[in-house]
């Protein structure tokens, strides 16, 4: 271990990925490279309707085919359970379409091009019908979802009839597709009753649940392993119909079988987000001040599914305001179903309200900065509840210093770098601080080792490092003496990796169980006059350099090797859980066993900036720098950290500027599914991204004083460039992606 920052070890220390060398050299092993003796090779076949009814499926050319195994279709599928939660319900579950791109047959050969070719083979015939495909003119079929994304307060009506300046405008953003680096693949293996799954998901406890569910199992017998994720960014949050079919394919020919999803069907079989139509109604009085504010969002869900994007989440609690309306409602078309995409409901959310701001700014002629401090809010005006911490202020100051606004000509065009148009904009940045209960297990060997234990996941955000740093310093390890185990729903239980939980609620567990191993090794040792530690309590005692030292005299420590070798035999083992408490309701109240009320209201702040350059003549755009100012508690890791939200700000770059699934509107089937005509940044696109850390811990989100940061990066950035492009050039742009017709 020749790498000083790979041994520093302390929490925040930017220490290198420990699973680097793996992933760099192609040891990294992900879900759909394990094999297993005998493997099948399975393809999904998929509907080229949109809406209708398979009338006829003719399989014989198929099963006749060299290599091809078995077709599995609803004609001939096991005897499953709907789950509980998935996109699609019961895999194959009736001929009837709901939506172009729906699996309809399984093919299972030995080789993948033999199955592919078997695939060719099925001969579908359909009674079509005119799918739904707009939004915008469904809109009168839209309902109303009880749940999230709904708030009031005051009187919206009265409170615009008094405001002095106002602004009213629809804000729209597209259907947008995750494509994280690997596909969705799995490996099903059957020995009896007992499944093992290998799969891409962001979640192995959901995954396992879900198929344990699907095939009435003891849910003991179904395991899902995933040591390593090639990004997720939320459509690996939830069970798809492609890993049941795996299984169900494994079970039908009784062998291991592999399937994994082509880059154009990542596009039909899990998930994406969904398109919003946001109507942002503002008023203010003379001063600036919020007087009114309603923020009223559609967007699109599937015909089987109510997935709610919540884009007024962040409207109903960030800006101070007596009277507010949010409210949120679903129109169906003839599209698979939406589901989670890196910061749901914030992205799209953050990019109306943060953009209205903007023109509220300019309405009043005040600083986009300033509007935002009049109307700083104190304390969740939503719930009444004050905010575990909230440090955004100093977001705005640190960010606009390290970015420069001071050096802005509010003047819409007066700025220029030789012959481009030069605009700043800004935005608010906001995401909630989840929390959510995780176990883990720490064990130490007589060499003095450890082994950490938790049934987290790593979606190459860091999750391994930074529980390397979390348990070296609760036990005064080295860092190169510690391994971290993840991955496998037979670990201790873990929440998926979503809503930025991951850091807080497994860090927080791998914590406690260190300290409760800690605390065993300390009982062994204290128990023996002769021992340096006798009688020491747990609250006297230092860990460092694998040796615990008493308080009283830290020249003289007792290793762990020699606790190990005298009183602890082959293994200590200590397993702790992390839970909410009080301060989020989790306890039971003092009446009827009904849950506390939540105390706080834990929220993640920070401040985007931008700079765009516009060419005069062509309009072409160009992010010039971004600066981000963030505060999310106790910093785990500065390094990956900060690769974190840079990655969020590329997203953003991405979702302000070029990420757009463009429907067909006569086969309802998104006519850029590939990644040469569904843009993302490259290399190119992407500027010098500074990122501000402002010092801040809560304790109340997590024991570690951390919050979460994979999602609060991408949010503000899409309205933030939409802001500069406006003070470069005077457009506005309400419509994204930003294009350089637009801007004509």
């Amino acid at each position: 271990m020749n790498n000083p920052n790979l041994e520093k070890g302390i929490v925040g220390d930017p220490m290198d990925r420990v699973d680097g060398r793996l992933k760099v050299t192609g040891g990294a092993k992900y879900a759909g490279e394990f094999t297993a003796t005998t493997l099948a090779q399975a393809v999904l076949l998929q509907s080229t309707i949109a809406k209708g009814k398979i009338t006829r499926m003719d399989t014989a050319d198929a099963l006749r085919a060299p290599g091809v195994i078995a077709v599995i279709t609803n004609d001939n599928k096991p005897n499953m359970k709907a789950p509980a939660m998935a996109g699609e319900t019961i895999p194959l579950l009736s001929p009837d379409i709901l939506y172009s791109g729906q699996s309809i047959a399984v093919v299972v050969a030995e080789t993948l091009e033999q199955a592919e070719a078997g695939a060719q083979l099925v001969h579908v015939e359909y009674s079509t019908e005119t799918p739904d495909i707009d939004m915008e003119k469904n809109l009168d079929k839209a309902f109303a979802k009880k749940g999230r994304g709904n708030s009031k307060r005051g009187d919206f009506a009265a409170g615009l009839a008094a405001a002095a300046t106002k602004v009213d405008e629809v804000y729209r953003t597209p259907a947008e597709h995750h494509n994280p680096m690997e596909p969705h693949a799995t490996v099903a293996i059957w020995n009896g009753d007992k499944l093992t799954v290998y799969d891409a998901t962001q979640g192995v406890s959901g995954s396992a649940h879900s198929l344990a569910e699907q095939f009435m199992l003891d849910p003991k017998d179904v395991r899902t392993i995933d040591p390593f994720v090639g990004g997720g960014f939320g459509c690996k949050g939830q069970p798809w119909p492609h890993a049941a079919l795996t299984a169900m394919a494994a079970k039908v020919v009784g062998r291991p079988v592999r399937l994994a999803l082509t880059r154009r069907q990542m596009f039909t079989s899990n998930g994406h987000r969904p398109e919003t139509r946001q109507a942002m109604t503002l008023g203010t009085d003379r001063d600036g001040k919020l007087v009114a504010l309603q923020h009223s969002a559609h967007c699109h869900t599937s015909q089987h599914d109510d997935f709610v994007e919540p884009s007024g989440l962040p409207t109903s609690l960030l800006y101070s305001c007596p009277n507010v309306n949010v409210e949120q409602k679903l129109v169906r078309l003839n599209v698979g179903a939406p589901t989670y995409m890196r910061a749901p409901g914030e992205s799209s959310g953050s990019f109306g309200q943060e953009t209205a701001m903007d023109e509220l700014a300019i309405a009043l002629n005040m600083d986009p900065i300033e509007l935002r401090l009049r109307n700083y809010a104190e304390k969740d005006e939503s719930s009444g509840r004050p905010w575990s911490s909230k440090s955004l202020k100093e977001c705005y100051q640190k960010g606009a210093e390290a970015f420069g606004w001071a050096r802005r000509n509010p003047a819409v065009g007066s700025m220029r770098d030789g012959r481009f148009l030069v605009g700043y904009g800004m935005a608010t940045a906001t995401y909630p601080a989840n929390f959510r209960q995780t176990s883990a297990r720490a064990r130490m060997f007589p060499d003095g080792t450890v082994l950490v234990q938790c049934g987290t996941q790593d979606l190459g955000t860091g999750t391994y490092t930074i529980l390397t740093q979390i348990a070296s310093q609760a036990l005064g390890v080295p860092p190169h003496k510690i391994r971290v185990e993840i991955g496998d729903s037979s670990l201790p239980m873990a929440p998926g990796s979503g809503g930025s939980v991951s850091a807080t609620s497994s860090g927080s567990a791998v914590k406690l169980a260190c300290e409760s191993l800690r605390d065993k090794l300390l009982a062994l040792a204290s128990a023996d006059p002769s021992s340096h530690l006798a009688g020491t309590a747990p609250t006297a005692v230092v860990a460092r350099d694998g040796q615990l030292f008493s308080q009283q005299d830290g020249n003289q420590g007792v290793s762990y090797r020699e606790i190990m070798s005298k009183y602890g035999g082959a293994m200590v083992e200590a397993e702790a859980t992390a839970k909410p408490g009080p301060e989020r309701g989790q306890q039971q109240g003092q009446q009827g066993g009904q849950p506390a009320a939540q105390a706080h209201t834990m929220q993640a702040f920070g401040a985007q900036f931008c700079e765009v350059h516009i060419d005069p003549d062509l309009r072409t755009i160009k992010v010039a720098r971004c600066v981000g100012a963030f505060a999310l508690g106790k910093v785990l890791n500065a390094k990956t950290l900060t690769s974190q939200l840079q990655g969020g700000i590329v997203w953003g770059i991405g979702m302000g500027l070029l990420e757009e699934s463009v429907p067909d509107p006569i086969y309802a089937r998104y006519l850029n599914s590939n990644l040469a005509e569904y843009h993302v940044p490259v290399n190119k696109d992407v500027p010098p991204i500074e990122i501000i850390l402002v010092a801040e811990e809560d304790h109340l989100v997590s024991p570690l004083g951390a919050k979460g940061a994979g999602e609060i990066g991408i949010t503000g950035v899409a309205a933030a460039l939409g802001n500069a492009v406006y003070h470069a050039t005077g457009k506005r742009v309400r419509d994204l992606p930003i294009t350089l017709d637009k801007i004509l």
